[in-house]
């Protein structure tokens, strides 16, 4: 803390610098002045909390520096130490908001207690200060996002406009009697490839400046309308405008604004006139289709306005037409012959003068359904979980640094996509081969067991259904049927020696019922074990 004492008689300026326990006060500055006059000049460049003051002093006296100091450093505590005991001067000390009235000679203890009672005083009033101070930097902060969110309510529920009706006017100067209204959204989703790359480790300071733009053109007098994000969506700031006639000509002006201060061109999705609030949703869908439907092989036009025979597009190529070629390229392992595959598609894209979001999103799920289609025929209902969650993933829009379509871009990365897809697949097949030969030596290995395929099942971590499928298609022979065979074949080897029972070699090879091992046997031979015995004997 900081402290001035002001007197025209330096004895007394020197006894208080004596009396008082500075440090222990936490005070560490003090500075002197002989008038008033001197001491508003220190006071204004050092604004000291504590401050004494004489009553009778030249040039300024007591007097005119506490009203002084009532206006211009009204946080300071004051304390008056006066050779005269005059009601007139006490009185004047307690309206200009001094703390003590000391009369001279100074009583120590009186002085202490005084500077001690000032000092507290204005730490308590300074923590309360800050505590303020804070509460205001977080409703600074919070206000923002919830005006944000009450405004995006209403795209949903615009019903409940109405509760918020005067705050808003009063907020932002939106008439609660406005009867119509225009919607327009900003889009981020294909910002150019400079501007994501500058703002995206901190999104929300792109969305903090372009609603801060829009609002310095909005927000004028009289109000035009109101910027804010769109807490629905993840890369969409909405534009209220207030009124019917309010429109192009002052969305073309935030576009510029925003190129001017950002350098960033962003695609406007514009409605036409609705009803407010009851036409908020309405007017929200046809801004969002007017961004659905544009043209993304151009970006000459930033501002898109609904158009009603765009409301409804349909895909000028399928892609399923070009996907046989692609599915076979994938199952032959070859690079070479994923991106010749990759080429004819895009080669067909690159005839088209129009491509819309609506169209890439579209062929996405073409794409998608049939991706899932083939991960089931190449890998049934056992599909490895990197390719599951790959299929899953959100679509990218391949875009150059101006924001537009690119179809070469689009081509290196579907191509790298397909031939990730193709060697993690190649591997997978690989490991899944290997866990068949594995349950294979398994089950030569326990075949004179009670051996199930619930069993290996169990042992193997897999379902009785992949293991009977794969199986069959890596030795064209299904499991039991491969046991038995094991079997039947070890028993012939053992029917060699005569010495042998055939109870004896049922109970060898994993038959614990005689009779019923000599069924088996003839059943895959042919002939009964004995008869089998005897024609090898020959």
């Amino acid at each position: 803390m900081k402290a001035i004492i002001i007197d025209d008689e330096k004895h007394v300026r020197q006894a208080i610098k004596l009396l008082v326990p500075w440090e222990e006060l936490g005070i560490d500055h003090i500075y002197e002045a002989h008038d008033g006059q001197e001491a508003t000049e220190l006071i204004t460049l050092h604004k000291p909390q504590i401050i004494f003051t004489d009553m009778m002093m030249p040039l300024m006296d007591g007097l005119k520096l506490l009203e002084w100091l009532q206006t211009n450093h009204p946080s300071g505590k004051t304390i008056v130490i006066s050779g005269f005991d005059d009601f007139q001067l006490v009185r004047h000390t307690v309206q200009y908001g001094g703390m003590d009235y000391i009369l001279k000679p100074i009583d120590a203890d009186q002085l202490e207690a005084a500077v001690r009672k000032a000092a507290q005083c204005w730490q308590q009033e300074e923590a309360e200060r800050l505590r303020q101070q804070q509460r205001n930097i977080e409703m600074n902060q919070i206000r923002p996002v919830y005006w944000d969110k009450v405004l995006s309510n209403f795209i949903m529920e615009p019903h409940g406009f109405e509760a918020a009706a005067e705050a808003l006017s009063q907020e932002f100067g939106l008439d609660r009697d406005m009867k119509e209204c225009r919607l327009a959204i900003i889009s981020l989703e294909t910002m150019s490839g400079s501007l994501k790359r500058k703002f995206q480790s901190n999104l929300d300071l792109l969305f903090f400046s372009l609603t801060n733009i829009c609002n310095e053109f909005l927000q004028q007098k009289p109000p035009q309308g109101i910027a804010y994000r769109y807490w629905n969506s993840e890369d969409e700031i909405i534009v209220l405008l207030y009124g019917a006639n309010t429109g192009e000509e002052l969305l073309n002006d935030i576009a510029n604004g925003i190129w001017t201060s950002i350098k960033g061109n962003l695609d406007i999705g514009m409605s036409p006139a609705h009803p407010f609030p009851a036409g908020l949703p309405f007017a929200y869908k046809q801004a969002k289709a007017a961004l659905r439907h544009r043209n993304l092989l151009r970006k000459d036009n930033q501002l898109h306005v609904y158009q009603e025979q765009t409301a409804v597009q349909h895909p000028a190529l399928v892609f399923t037409d070009y996907a046989e070629p692609i599915r076979l390229s994938v199952r032959s392992g070859s690079a070479v012959e994923i991106g010749k595959a990759v080429q004819g598609w895009i080669q067909a894209l690159g005839k088209l003068s129009t491509i819309s979001i609506e169209e890439l999103e579209h062929w996405r799920h073409e794409y998608t359904v049939l991706r899932s289609r083939w991960l089931i025929e190449w890998f049934g209902d056992r599909q490895p979980e990197f390719m599951i969650d790959a299929s899953r993933s959100d679509f990218v829009l391949p875009l150059d640094d101006e924001g537009k379509l690119s179809l070469s871009l689009w081509q290196e990365q579907l191509t790298d996509s397909l031939i990730q897809l193709s060697n993690q697949m190649l591997e997978h097949q690989q490991q899944d081969n290997n866990a068949i030969f594995e349950i294979a030596k398994y089950i030569q290995n326990h075949y004179h067991q009670d051996i199930t395929l619930i069993e290996i099942a169990q042992h193997f971590y897999l379902s009785r259904e992949y293991i009977s499928r794969k199986f069959k298609q890596q030795f064209q022979i299904n499991v039991s049927d491969y046991i038995t065979q094991l079997r039947v074949d070890k028993a012939k080897l053992l029917l060699l020696n005569p010495h042998l029972k055939i109870a004896q070699i049922a109970g060898m090879v994993g038959y614990d019922d005689e009779k019923y091992f000599s069924k088996v046997f003839k059943k895959w031979i042919g002939l009964s074990p004995n008869e089998y015995r005897k024609v090898s004997q020959l």
